[in-house]
């Protein structure tokens, strides 16, 4: 039988199993969409109950598979999303979704009481986000839920609920907590003090490394269960496990979050209204981050771009840099705004191909803007990229380009969130050390 482990790789659309072999290798995959449901106001929110079903429904077929010998499983799933159970470890409201809309005035007094939206959002490294703040959403329940309030024992994190459904273990974890969630106080490393004049702290669970592990049995196998992870600091794992040097990585997606583990300096206002924050790593330590909307935007202009010229955006895909094109550009003024090319009239440019490359250009000015925010004052000579630009030609070599002295890496893994939480508990099920080619590297110079 096959040493594995399995990972529940929750998001907010889908939902999938990994097993990994001990050289990290994917050997079964499993992927599932549950149909949304409603909470008590109507509005959308995650199906619990279906994907608690899912999670035994899918151990089941695994631990039935008599190729394989699960060691352990663990858990990685999106943020600011709270299980709210009793006694029992019984669900007592809906696990509501974080675009909820939040009630201003209960947000506004809260900020008045500790100083202010901008103190309060630099001492928790939360910029203003309504119920995106999860710690909010419990405040909400205090505030206009009194009996669901009273029936309530722990918040868990998802991560927590979904490790909790296995091992029956309540805990809270570091990375959860650090999620823009409003409830840490980065200057203190504790909870902040508006959890405690709440009456909140009591309702969370005790705080654990992301390492840690559970002794757990399943159809008459005992194995190791991980306590969960959040999504975007599960994916920092593999590279923090590989890479000693000081290095920065680029994930890129429908956001662009840079990642800087090595950079704890505090907050500024300017940065915090720039969408600079901090995540914590799985060690509990600070990770300055900031978001740019680069992806979605590349998706809205890439389509303007095809549907003037006529041709399919299929083709960007395999466009390689011009740097002729780059020169004659260069010419004229790049704003680093993110929106700035989407004012700019298409009849300026020849063809989609230098139309496209003037888009990327733009989205470099703003993403050098960007990634700044976390680089300041610190000596970093590495940046990794991956995601969906890590494959774009003409995107690496300008940006190799614009960040000149530093090295510059496209970044390939395969299932990068999912990889993260089964190495963060390897000493724990895999008798293998760590692989070092985990991650393909590919340099590129400006």
């Amino acid at each position: 039988m096959t040493p594995v482990i399995a990972i529940f790789d929750v998001g907010k659309t889908n939902k999938k199993l990994f097993l990994f072999d001990e050289h990290y290798q994917i050997v079964f995959e499993r992927s599932a969409r549950f149909l949304e449901t409603v909470d008590e106001d109507g509005d959308p929110c995650e199906n619990l109950e279906s994907l608690r079903l899912s999670v035994f429904d899918s151990l089941h077929e695994v631990f039935r598979r008599e190729e394989f010998a699960i060691k352990a499983v663990n858990f990685t799933s999106y943020g600011a999303s709270f299980v709210y159970i009793d006694e029992a470890g019984r669900p007592v409201a809906p696990l509501y979704n974080y675009l909820k809309s939040f009630p201003a005035e209960l947000q506004q007094r809260l900020y008045e009481d500790y100083g202010g939206v901008e103190q309060f959002s630099l001492d928790t490294a939360s910029p203003a986000l309504g119920s995106l703040n999860s710690g909010l959403q419990l405040l909400r329940i205090r505030e206009t839920k009194a009996d669901v309030f009273k029936k309530m024992k722990y918040a868990l994190h998802l991560p927590q609920y979904l490790s909790f459904l296995i091992s029956g273990k309540v805990c809270t974890d570091m990375t959860s907590i650090g999620c823009h969630t409003a409830l840490w106080d980065f200057n203190l490393s504790d909870y902040h003090r508006w959890v405690r004049d709440s009456g909140l702290e009591d309702k969370f669970a005790p705080i654990l490394q992301g390492d840690a592990v559970f002794d757990s049995t399943f159809l008459g196998s005992e194995f190791k269960v991980g306590i969960g992870l959040h999504d975007s600091s599960s994916a920092l794992i593999p590279y923090l496990l590989n890479f000693h040097e000081p290095f920065v990585l680029i994930s890129t997606g429908t956001w662009c979050i840079s990642l800087n583990p090595f950079n704890d300096s505090p907050l500024t206002e300017e940065e915090l209204k720039k969408d600079c924050l901090f995540y914590l790593s799985y060690t509990g330590s600070p990770v300055k981050a900031s978001r740019l909307f680069a992806g979605y935007e590349h998706e809205v202009q890439s389509k303007r771009i095809a549907d003037y010229f006529q041709v399919s955006a299929a083709k960007f895909k395999s466009l390689r840099i011009d740097w002729d094109i780059v020169a004659k550009l260069q010419k004229g003024e790049v704003s680093p705004s993110l929106d700035a090319f989407s004012k700019i009239d298409l009849r300026v440019y020849e063809d989609y191909i230098e139309a496209y490359h003037a888009l990327i250009l733009f989205l470099i000015h703003a993403q050098f803007a960007s990634t700044k925010l976390v680089l300041d004052g610190v000596d970093i000579k590495r940046m990794f990229v991956d995601g969906g630009f890590s494959r774009n030609d003409i995107y690496m070599h300008l940006l190799a380009r614009t960040f000149s002295d530093m090295e510059v890496y496209a970044a390939s893994m395969a299932q990068a969130t999912a990889v993260g939480a089964a190495l963060v508990i390897h000493h724990e099920w895999n008798s293998q050390p760590i692989p070092n080619d985990i991650i393909e590297l590919r340099y590129y110079r400006g």
